[in-house]
């Protein structure tokens, strides 16, 4: 993931980070709200408890738990998809950004990903 910053991610620049993205779809769903591209998902916010649950390779997924067990925990794993739960304040603002550009990329249609004028991850 990319370089460092300071620690914490507000529920309104997680919100920013996923809205960015083109032909994202939010719902609400109870107390949480469902990100999805083209109707499949690949985050959901509970501005609640400030969490968020992003969808990652299973490489990123342990990568990040191992890293940094205060910022990243593992959700559920699913086939080569491992969920990751963000807790926001305890996040870095770069490496959430990285993974919930991934986590587009890994869902959205290819002709989409192409077209996206998106950095690197």
């Amino acid at each position: 993931m990319g370089l460092r910053t300071v620690r914490g991610v507000s529920v309104e620049e997680a919100l920013r980070m996923v809205l960015m993205l083109p032909e994202v779809d939010q719902r609400q769903h109870g107390n949480h709200i469902g990100f999805r591209v083209r109707d499949k998902g690949f985050a959901y916010l509970c501005a609640d408890d400030w969490t968020m649950l992003v969808k990652a390779s299973r490489e990123d997924q342990a990568a990040l738990v191992e890293d940094d067990p205060r910022a990243y925990k593992k959700a559920h794993t699913s086939g080569r998809i491992g969920w990751v739960q963000v807790r926001l304040r305890k996040a870095h603002e770069d490496e959430l950004a990285d993974l919930i550009t991934e986590a587009w990329r890994m869902t959205a249609p290819r002709l989409i990903v192409a077209r996206a004028e998106l950095p690197l991850c």
